[in-house]
């Protein structure tokens, strides 16, 4: 069913406003891709007495509170939904935009690191349900610069000597998952041998690392993973490789030298979301010890309206918007409790030797979570980016702490 479909049914029965209608089948469609049929929420019994507009009030209100109470529990995951990724093109290109610009979430409102974002791919191939990306482009098209190595030589020229730059390619295409087509990686580790004071990161979902480590990137490189419980990435990152896989490439990686790290982004509230958390992270710090892993990160789901509307537009099941919101600086997430409450108990689950090596950070979060969850907190966004800049250059350059 889809919930035009339920809210026509309805409309013949009950005489429903514009904005009753509106709201009646974005309710429907938010249900529907959770799994749940809305017909059993109508509950014509509500009115009671009354009829016309009173009994429609009643009825709806009534819906509502169901909704409601559905979107405010904890989700339930089961088996994955099918899912059927969508053909795509692979095209070279020369690039219409800067090559290079700051991570467009960063924001004064909340604690942010500062992050150069490279964009040598534009799209992803991965089918994560709460991406920005599916926000950013449309189409199925997925560019790799053709000019890559120019752009990065023109952008080099207005750069700083004196300046320690920390730039991720993750932002507009997932950073491995391409390994070195195209010749991205070649020309990438080119640019980072040429400039020292350059903290290259490649984020990844992917089990990809044959290229990476056969090509020796310089110590001024290192590869991060976006890691997540089972449940979450065979629901709600479909195509990603599985988090052992993901922890086994990563192994590989430090294996050959290659500094890593970690980033639990987005970690989601669901049953069974504390033990699954707890062994996740008990697998890292089994696998990886504390000298060899630059960075983990905490963060959840945060969105954007635009990117809401794109994932009730594309109508996929997905529990992925089955969650309770409130609003802050302009964008969508748990309430500031439950945040501290995902944060902390993750947090809480890694051993003291690697809170005294490691560097880690909250993502795009309000300043006072910070003392919440880590004990203290940096004043404002320049002073955490000095921070996480020289602990990311000690780390990579062999000057290990503790």
């Amino acid at each position: 069913m889809k919930a035009a479909e339920f809210s026509a049914e309805i409309e013949s029965e009950y005489r429903l406003t514009f904005q009753e209608k509106k709201r009646l089948e974005t309710m429907a469609g938010d249900l529907i891709q959770w799994g749940e049929d809305p017909r059993p929420f109508w509950n014509p019994d509500l009115a009671g007495k009354s009829s016309g507009k009173t009994a429609v009030k009643k009825i709806l209100d009534g819906f509502t509170r169901r909704y409601e109470a559905l979107r405010a529990a904890e989700k339930v995951y089961g088996e994955p939904p099918p899912f059927h990724s969508p053909p795509f093109e692979w095209i070279s290109a020369c690039g219409e935009t800067k090559i290079i610009g700051r991570c467009p979430v960063c924001s004064p409102k909340t604690r942010c690191c500062g992050l150069l974002t490279l964009d040598a791919v534009m799209r992803c191939g991965f089918g994560c349900t709460y991406c920005s990306i599916q926000s950013f482009y449309h189409g199925n098209r997925i560019v790799f610069r053709s000019d890559l190595r120019e752009r990065l030589a023109e952008w080099e020229r207005g750069m700083d000597p004196d300046r320690l730059y920390h730039i991720g390619t993750g932002q507009s295409s997932d950073s491995l998952m391409w390994g070195n087509r195209n010749g991205i990686l070649e020309a990438l580790f080119e640019f980072a041998r040429r400039h020292p004071n350059v903290l290259l990161e490649l984020k990844t979902k992917s089990d990809r690392v044959d290229e990476l480590c056969a090509l020796l990137p310089p110590p001024n490189v290192f590869a991060t993973w976006s890691l997540n419980t089972q449940p979450v990435i065979l629901n709600e990152e479909r195509l990603t490789a599985p988090l052992p896989r993901r922890l086994e490439a990563a192994r590989r990686a430090a294996d050959n030298g290659i500094r890593v790290g970690f980033h639990f982004h987005p970690i989601v509230w669901y049953r069974g979301w504390r033990e699954e958390y707890g062994a996740a992270v008990r697998r890292i710090t089994g696998l990886f010890s504390p000298e060899e892993t630059v960075t983990v990160s905490l963060g959840t789901l945060t969105f954007i309206k635009p990117v809401m509307r794109r994932i009730r537009e594309r109508g996929e099941a997905t529990k992925i918007l089955q969650m309770e919101t409130e609003e802050t600086a302009g964008k969508f997430s748990y309430p500031y409790a439950r945040k501290k409450e995902l944060f902390r108990t993750v947090y809480d689950f890694f051993p003291d030797s690697w809170k005294k090596s490691v560097f880690f950070y909250l993502c795009m979060e309000d300043g006072r979570l910070w003392n919440d969850v880590f004990g203290f907190g940096y004043k404002n966004n320049e002073e955490f980016e000095d921070a996480m800049k020289t602990a990311y250059r000690k780390k990579l350059f062999g000057e290990i702490d503790g």
